[in-house]
């Protein structure tokens, strides 16, 4: 089966390297970018510890880090037309 991907969502995903064929799942893209989040979020947060950022900004990061990902806010079938 083939999917075609919403402009706007390709544009998205390219910011992060993702380029999903049209055979690629929606469900999968959506997990792949859920765990390069979450990695992304894991790295923030061992940074903090380690005391290279300042834990007064570190909300402010969190909250820019989620718009980065604002693909995430979309089921999987909303990726697609």
């Amino acid at each position: 089966m083939e999917y075609r991907y919403q402009q706007q969502v390709l544009d998205q995903l390219e910011k992060h390297g993702i380029r999903p064929r049209p055979t690629t799942r929606p469900e999968l893209v959506r997990e792949f970018v859920n765990d390069l989040y979450r990695y992304e979020l894991r790295r923030l947060r061992d940074r903090l510890r380690r005391g290279e950022i300042p834990k007064a900004g570190y909300f402010d990061r969190v909250v820019e880090l989620r718009r980065a990902y604002s693909v995430l806010a979309l089921k999987p079938d909303q990726l697609v037309e």
